[in-house]
Order: structure tokens, then sequence, then C-alpha cells
């Protein structure tokens, strides 16, 4: 890839890990200046910026999250400089992806209220036809397909909360899409807890909390993204708290999301905890497998990729976390370009197996925990586990147990062989192998590995 494919996938990866707000503020009008090689294995990025402010703020906040993105996209280890320079055109548009994309996608015409859309900061996928559905979100969904009909009157507020990736964000500004599309005059402002309390806190210091009143208590439909954030910090409840009741006298519209329900978050002052609790709260499950499947599907869609079921249905089986299949997905695409071949099943498997990180634990855990609860999982004993015998009863959990030593804790394969009883490297992949292609089929064993993965973890 040149250095402005390399970019676009970069930028690709930041815009999953950032929010809509932080991306679109910070790297729209970035792109890579040049490469140097010092060496086989390492080199010099220099990244355009286009003014001094941009620039530092970058270096300073997103320095990490850039190196182990190029890091990953080429193969080597960067050093990156920043540097001021105009003049070259955006290689990404406002959380879309530019004029001269990585991945051939035409460009689409603008819908209704497109101005009004990018004006208050909403993803351009974020809609409800992009919204997969299943038991897990279907009342969530329904819910704010009702609210978008009528601001103000059906659910008011509406709080969704709920772990992360599960579509909380994305419901929350399809409703905002939808009022917008309608009504492109319509006053929305769509924060998060962070940026509210970031807000009251620049406009105290400058003296402008009347400028900052008049932008949040005069809007028709006020949505802020992980509410929890303002807990336990009393100037930005007792602003939010007025602010809420201003906008919900005059029948505007709130929506809030939080990663768990009004009650069980800590430091919450009673006033907004009834308040929250006065509208309709939702949960919204993690993703089933044939949810994460469609999601999948969606997103491929959405690029102009051509994504086999039977591949979508492999990633989905392997990888629980939505964001992470998105991230997968852009990985995915890198590789089938710069390998210029076909997607095979066997080729999806190898960079399932290598991916890091690609399912999210909640803590630490040893080999020895694993095996423990892979045995009490299937009421067998340890030795039994990692001994000889090749019963059926005992061949398969072995199975999952080296499946989940491979992919969750990363241990190499000779090790794996050791910890139970000195088998080949050789029989170890057999088995990975064997479980990872069969978990987009076997709904018992996705419902096994998850039950084992909830002893490990806790709940997932």
């Amino acid at each position: 890839m040149d250095r402005k494919k390399i970019w676009q996938t970069v930028l690709g990866n930041l815009k999953i890990s950032l929010s809509s707000a932080s991306f679109n503020t910070w790297f729209p009008h970035t792109f890579i200046i040049n490469i140097k090689p010092i060496d086989q294995t390492r080199q010099i990025i220099e990244i355009g910026c286009s003014n001094p402010f941009t620039r530092n703020n970058i270096e300073n906040r997103y320095y990490g999250l850039i190196k182990d993105a190029l890091d990953q996209v080429t193969g080597l280890k960067n050093d990156l400089v920043f540097i001021i320079k105009q003049g070259e055109k955006p290689h990404f548009a406002k959380a879309t992806l530019g004029e001269e994309p990585l991945f051939e996608t035409p460009i689409e015409e603008k819908p209704a209220g497109f101005e009004a859309i990018e004006k208050a900061g909403l993803r351009p996928d974020f809609t409800f036809e992009n919204f997969a559905v299943s038991s897990t979100n279907q009342m969530a969904h329904a819910a704010a397909i009702a609210v978008s009909k009528a601001l103000g009157k059906a659910y008011n507020p509406l709080f969704l909360y709920g772990g992360v990736g599960v579509g909380k964000t994305h419901l929350m500004q399809a409703v905002a899409h939808e009022v917008l599309q309608k009504n492109p005059r319509l006053k929305v402002i769509c924060c998060t807890g962070e940026e509210f309390t970031n807000e009251i806190v620049n406009a105290i210091r400058k003296k402008t909390t009347q400028e900052f009143k008049q932008k949040f208590r005069t809007t028709k439909l006020l949505m802020v993204d992980d509410i929890q954030f303002i807990a336990g910090k009393d100037r930005a409840q007792e602003e939010f708290f007025h602010t809420f009741n201003s906008v919900w006298r005059v029948g505007g519209q709130i929506i809030l999301t939080s990663d768990r329900r009004p009650e069980e978050i800590s430091k919450l002052e009673d006033r907004l905890r009834s308040r929250f609790e006065g509208g309709l709260n939702i949960d919204i499950q993690p993703p089933d497998f044939e949810l994460r499947t469609a999601i999948l599907l969606i997103k491929a869609q959405q690029r102009k990729f051509n994504l086999p079921m039977d591949i979508a249905q492999l990633i989905a089986g392997n990888i629980t976390s939505t964001r992470k299949l998105e991230g997968f997905l852009t990985r995915l695409m890198t590789e089938a370009i710069t390998r210029k071949e076909p997607l095979t099943v066997e080729l999806v498997s190898a960079i399932i197996g290598k991916s890091n990180g690609m399912v999210i634990s909640q803590r630490l855990v040893k080999p020895k925990e694993v095996i423990s609860a892979v045995a009490n999982h299937f009421e067998i004993k340890i030795s039994d586990l990692t001994g000889e015998r090749r019963l059926k009863t005992i061949a398969g959990p072995r199975q999952i147990l080296m499946y989940l030593l491979r992919t969750e804790l990363k241990i190499q394969l000779m090790e794996i062989g050791r910890l139970l009883g000195g088998r080949d490297h050789s029989t170890i992949i057999h088995g990975v192998e064997k479980i990872t292609h069969n978990l987009p089929t076997s709904e018992q064993l996705r419902v096994d590995i998850a039950g084992i993965k909830q002893r490990l973890y806790g709940p997932i």
C-alpha cells in the first residue's frame, strides 16, 4: 500500500476507537507526508497537520494510538514526526472514507438534512437502516423508533444502558438522523458526559455560562452518551439538573445512555436519579451469534466489501465484541487488498489465531484457572483432561481447552502441549482449528464456551 492507503486504513481504525466528536475535530485534514526507512524493521513516518493547535493535541493525546495502528498496518516499528503542512486534500472526510478510499466506495448522494447531521457531529452510518435487530435489542429499537416519531411525547427521558458495543450510541444517534432528515432546522445536541462536563468547566473559567445555558437549555433533542461520567462532579450535576428540567418542561426530548442502570450509578444525586428513572429505562444485552453475524454483513455491505456468509459466521463465532468485530473487518479488508487473493476459511482462521486481543477479557487469568474452569464446566477431573484418555466425553472438552488457551491467553502451541500432558503441537493445532471451524454452526459449543468464560471473567 502507498502512503495514502496506509493512512486511510489507520484512520479507519481510529474512527472505531474514538468518539465521532474527537475524530471529526482532529483527524479529517491529517495525512502522511513522507515515509523514511531506517532499516528492515523501523521507519520514520511524517504526519501532516493543518495547524499548530491540531498538531500539539494529536501528538500529546493520540501518539500511542496512531503508532499502534501504523505498526499493525505496516508490519514495522514506526517513529512518528508531526509537521505543520497544508495544501493536500483530506483523505478521510468527517466520519467517512474520503475521495480516494482504500476500498473502492462509490460516492453516494448525501441524505436529506446532511449538513444538519454533520453539524450535530453524528456518525453518518448510525441510522435505523444500518441497525441490526434481534431479541437482545428489540425493545430498545422499538422505543427509539417511537421517540423519533413523537419527540417529547413517547418516552421522555429514554434511558438506554448496557455494556460496551451493544448499540446504545447507534440507536441514540439514529433518532437524531430520523428527525433531522424531516426537519434539518431542529436544534439537536449530541455529546458525551465528559464533553458536557468539560464545557461547563470551560464556561465557568471563561465566564460564558450564559452562552452555555442558552446552548443546552433551548435544544429540542438533547442526547448525552455515557451520562454516568457526570456522577460525583457537583457542578456538572447541578447544571445538568437545570438543563434537564428546562428541556423537559417545554416538551424537548432527552435521550441518555450509560453502562449501568440509574440506581447503580454511584455518587449520582438522588434528584437526577429520580428523573432518569421517571422515563423508560431499557437494558440492551450483548449481541448473540446471529446478531453478530448480521452486524458483520451490514458493516461489510456499507464498505462495499463482499463478505461470504460462511466467513461472517466464522468470525462471529470466534469474536464476541461488536467493536472488535468492526476492527477485525478492517483488518480483513486490509489483508484482502495486500494479499490480492480471495478470502478462504483457512485464511480467516489463521488471521483470527494471530490477532491479539480480539476477545475482551475482564481480568487476567492463568492457565491453571482455565483448565479448572473447563473441568468444572464439564464435570470431569483435571487429571482426565490433561491425561492420555481419548474418550469422546473427554476429547471434546480437551479441544475446547486448547482453543481457550490459544485464543484467550495467547499461549504458544508447545506450551499448551506441555500443559496437557506433553502432547505434540500438531495435536494442539488440530484441536484449535476444529473448535474454530465448528463454532459458527454449533449452538451448544458456543453455549459451553460462553459458560466457561463466565466462570473465568464473570458476566460478559
